[in-house]
């Protein structure tokens, strides 16, 4: 099948390579002609582990292309996905549909035969029937049908979870588009991989839903590890033993800083605020934004402790700044608030990450970027651990002890023990929910 993929970001060319990797014809849309010049050269804008050499395995193969000329990818293609951005809207915590609702009106105009109008992007409840609007009210002859097929993609995962995923969702108002879309996914119904189809509405709230019980479930662990510290038990057992409870699962049971990221902080803070619109309040949801808050700050006053209440005049060696590890995005990181309270409190912040300097750079100012941890700690007050990244999980502790004008840690991922910290020397070592 032809098809356009309005939108090279995170989703839109994860999606787009992985679809072209199928067998479809893929043309991957972008109005940035710096990014479409990248992509031509082989060059992936993002960092997303095994991206750059399928992208180059179907480009070579000729069934994955780029432009910025929307008509052309558009003319002919049976399904066009939009994937654009939806940031949070400043002032009143809605997604914002600008990109969205543009480029399905930019799409309308060129349309040149039967098209199924994929929403890929996450969008709040009813806005495919918007999409089907916008859409008819630009080019009333147009024959299409709009679909919705939110994605469920982890930053440094993302293509095995496009091509094994826990399940695909559709929403559609038609047979004729429940058939398109299903001839897009054959490769994965082939593989009994499951594929729920549904009405728009649905597909719409299944995304909302799904993220917001994920955030909660962290958020639930980082309180339960905050009572763990007071009463002396150990929130990676008390994790473990929740986890082997086959009603409740292990995963996103990991205490930390916060979530983060792209995802999670922008889709609580949405379906709050559906919920407020339609007069059914989300408690729980709100309860989960506020509190995720809370940890950051938390995770900042655990810092202070370590720096004999004041960072004036400190040096602090960071070690990880994106919201998770295997990626380079740093939106809505926990970094975001715990390192300019660092810098604004005096400290000298050393930043280590493998891939979080390019965007870091701008958004964390004051700071210095080091490419080893152990230069970075040398003569250092205290080291955080703040992304688990794996360049980190067998760290030489004594090592690092030594180099330090005060050997302090503060593992705030749980990737050591106290025990560990105290054999290499350190004087003082926290983590979370270690009592």
């Amino acid at each position: 099948m032809r098809i356009a993929m309005i939108g090279t970001g995170y989703v839109g060319l994860v999606s787009g390579v992985c679809f072209s990797d199928f067998g479809h014809d893929v043309v991957c849309v972008d109005k940035d002609p710096r990014k479409i010049e990248m992509l031509d050269a082989g060059k992936v804008p993002i960092y997303e582990p095994g991206l750059d050499a399928l992208l180059a395995k179907n480009v070579e193969a000729g069934r994955l292309t780029f432009t910025t000329d929307l008509a052309r990818a558009v003319d002919g293609a049976e399904a066009v996905f939009i994937a654009v951005g939806t940031p949070t809207r400043r002032g009143d915590g809605h997604a914002d549909l600008t990109y969205v609702m543009a480029a399905a009106e930019e799409v309308a105009n060129v349309l040149t035969g039967y098209t199924v109008i994929v929403t890929k992007s996450t969008v709040p409840v009813g806005t495919n029937r918007k999409v089907k609007q916008v859409v008819a009210k630009a080019n009333p002859s147009a024959e299409f049908d709009v679909a919705s097929n939110p994605e469920f993609l982890r930053e440094g995962a993302a293509i095995d979870d496009f091509m094994r995923p826990d399940r695909v969702v559709v929403g559609v108002q038609t047979e004729r588009a429940g058939e398109v879309m299903a001839e897009i996914y054959r490769p994965l119904f082939l593989r009994d991989f499951p594929i729920l189809t549904t009405d728009l509405e649905s597909a719409e709230m299944i995304k909302y839903a799904a993220n917001a019980f994920l955030a909660t479930k962290i958020t639930f662990i980082n309180e339960v590890a905050a009572l763990c510290e007071k009463v002396g038990a150990d929130v990676k057992e008390v994790s473990r033993g929740m986890g082997l409870d086959g009603r409740i699962g292990n995963k996103f049971l990991h205490a930390g800083p916060g979530y983060g990221g792209s995802c999670f902080p922008k889709d609580t803070s949405a379906l709050a605020r559906i919920g407020q619109e339609h007069a059914v309040p989300q408690h729980i949801v709100e309860t989960v934004i506020r509190v995720n808050d809370h940890v950051k700050h938390r995770m900042i006053e655990k810092l202070r402790d370590l720096c004999d209440d004041s960072f004036n005049g400190k040096t602090i060696a960071v070690l990880g700044v994106t919201f998770k590890p295997n990626t380079d995005d740093m939106r809505d990181a926990p970094s975001l608030s715990i390192v300019p309270a660092l810098v604004g409190g005096g400290a000298k912040v050393r930043v280590v990450d493998p891939q979080g300097h390019r965007e870091g750079e701008s958004l964390l100012p004051g700071v210095s970027w080091f490419d080893d941890p152990y230069k970075a700690v040398n003569n250092a007050d205290l080291v955080v651990i703040l992304t688990e990244w794996n360049e980190f999980r067998a760290l030489d502790l004594e090592r690092m002890a030594k180099k330090m004008a005060t050997p302090r840690m503060a593992d705030l991922r749980n990737i050591y023990s106290a025990r560990d910290a105290k054999r290499a020397g350190f004087e003082a070592y926290t983590a979370v929910g270690r009592g």
